[in-house]
């Protein structure tokens, strides 16, 4: 018997900004809402140490993909082995992307299209042919668009498609 797949929801953990992650990041993708808020009732909010009546959890949708935020606390922090890539059309998508996503995150951690969110959230910004371009049979394309990609933070299509055709 064949099983359906079902559809994988990620889940972010914060300590307690998940509303306002939300609200933020469906202010910045376009077709994205709120879909469920669940608040701690008195049980788990006395299990939890957290207030009753306050978030516990929510779901909401970026752009159709469905997500799952978490008020756990301060047992686990965002690092770079997860991130969501941005996959783009074009250098203003690229460019409003990187802005909306990169205000108020940390300015160190912007390199070769990657960006850490105002909540230590990673996220990649790239354009949607970049996977194209660095599977290109051609090696010395390849090294070029590569080279071209470390050189940057923001990555830039036009100079991407220079150091492509060499």
């Amino acid at each position: 018997m064949a099983m359906k797949l079902s559809r994988i929801m990620p889940c972010l953990w914060f300590n307690d900004d998940a509303e306002a992650a939300a609200a933020h990041y469906i202010g910045i993708f376009p077709h994205s809402r709120m879909l469920r808020v669940l608040h701690y009732n008195a049980a788990s909010a006395r299990q939890a140490g957290r207030p009753v009546g306050s978030v516990l959890s929510l779901e909401f949708e970026l752009d159709g993909q469905p997500f799952s935020a978490l008020n756990g606390g301060p047992l686990y922090r965002f690092n770079e082995s997860i991130s969501f890539v941005v996959q783009c059309d074009g250098q203003d998508e690229i460019d409003h992307y990187w802005h909306a996503l990169g205000e108020g995150g940390d300015p160190t951690a912007q390199q070769c299209g990657w960006l850490k969110d105002r909540y230590g959230v990673s996220w990649q910004v790239v354009p949607a042919l970049l996977t194209d371009w660095l599977a290109d049979p051609d090696p010395a394309r390849t090294a070029r668009v590569m080279r071209a990609v470390l050189s940057m933070r923001k990555l830039d299509i036009a100079a991407l498609q220079r150091a492509r055709e060499g």
